[in-house]
């Protein structure tokens, strides 16, 4: 699984982040979470919104900081 935290490195970034690593490491999964601040990258997943998850090449989430709770429903 290829998770990426889409931002600028803000404070809402580095929140998802922080509970996107949660979350995997609650479930047990083996996953590669990698963070993306190239302007041309995250527009070309076509988010105009940041913080953004997105799992295997698909956006799940943008303009909010889901809780581990919410990414663990979206990621199981």
């Amino acid at each position: 699984m290829k998770i990426e935290i889409l931002g600028m490195g803000c404070a809402k970034c580095k929140q998802l982040a922080a509970n996107t690593e949660a979350a995997v490491k609650e479930l047990h999964l083996q996953a590669a979470i990698d963070k993306v601040d190239d302007i041309g990258k995250i527009t070309g997943y076509g988010v105009m919104m940041v913080p953004a998850l997105v799992v295997d090449g698909k956006v799940l989430s943008a303009g909010k900081v889901l809780n581990k709770e919410e990414i663990k429903k979206l990621i199981k």
